[in-house]
């Protein structure tokens, strides 16, 4: 199938990460899948496997039902697609608020994945334990654990996966995977770590609605506080993260872009997409 080649689109906004601005969901969900695919295809060309590491939310949601059009049937070898996940909820696998059950509900039960390629998080029960399986698949099955995609979103207090603001989490060390306790929540999730998701080829973070506005702005423009607003700390010079966002998540962004040092608000660099195809 024929896609645009998607890194042509994206513009470098620090050492450490890029961005790329969406006229709106629509189109941002349609760039991911396009995206989503070819980096795909390009590592089951160079390593033989798709590793994929996804994420809950309405976004990857949305990414997963468009990918499970009759269109993409044979976009990928998808007996070649490893399915992991970025964070789970401490709720059974068939729970309404469950990361893999979402996922499988809104489109990737209709791919012909292959079930023993499908490594769903058990945060359910005996969380810790279960963490350090979940480790261990990735040691098993993940080429030199670094997923291939890595994707993540971002809530208004800043977190991302499950790595919330002030949890213990953030300081795990070399774990791929933790049980983290989160207090404001009352609840225990599973997530990768820091150092799992900066091994990736590449690592997104899809952040779509007005409703993040404000969040983006203090994890891109604001003081480096990522104890606080930890999606502030993902991507790296040798990895960086890519920033999918539609015209409305971006907007303050766009509007206080010139606080940034050798920028303007009007710079091109942060020009919202039109093109596709």
């Amino acid at each position: 199938m024929n896609f645009f080649h998607w890194k042509q689109k994206i513009k470098s906004f620090d050492q450490r990460r890029d961005i790329l601005i969406e006229q709106n969901a629509e189109t941002a969900v349609t760039f991911s899948v396009h995206q989503f695919l070819q980096i795909g295809s390009e590592a089951i060309d160079k390593r033989g496997v798709f590793s994929v590491a996804l994420s809950g939310g309405k976004t990857p949601d949305a990414i997963f039902k468009e990918l499970s059009h009759l269109s993409y049937a044979q976009a990928l070898p998808w007996s070649k697609v490893l399915c992991f996940w970025s964070d789970e909820r401490s709720v059974p696998p068939d729970h309404h608020e469950n990361n893999y059950f979402n996922a499988m509900q809104a489109g990737l039960s209709s791919l012909p994945l292959l079930p023993e390629n499908i490594f769903r998080m058990q945060a359910e029960d005996h969380i810790e334990e279960n963490a350090a399986v979940y480790e261990q698949l990735i040691y098993q099955k993940v080429p030199s654990l670094q997923f291939d995609l890595i994707m993540l979103g971002m809530g208004e207090d800043g977190h991302t996966a499950s790595l919330f603001p002030r949890t213990h989490g953030l300081q795990a060390k070399d774990r791929l995977v933790v049980a983290n306790y989160v207090p404001q929540k009352h609840t225990w999730r599973m997530s990768l770590t820091y150092a799992c998701i900066h091994r990736a080829h590449m690592i997104c973070i899809y952040v779509i609605g007005a409703t993040k506005a404000a969040t983006v702005v203090k994890a891109l423009l604001g003081p480096y506080d990522p104890d606080n607003l930890p999606i502030q700390r993902i991507g790296t010079p040798s990895h960086k993260a890519l920033w999918i966002l539609d015209a409305a998540a971006a907007k303050e962004l766009v509007r206080d872009f010139s606080c940034l040092p050798g920028h303007r608000s009007d710079s091109p660099e942060l020009g919202v997409s039109s093109e596709f195809g």
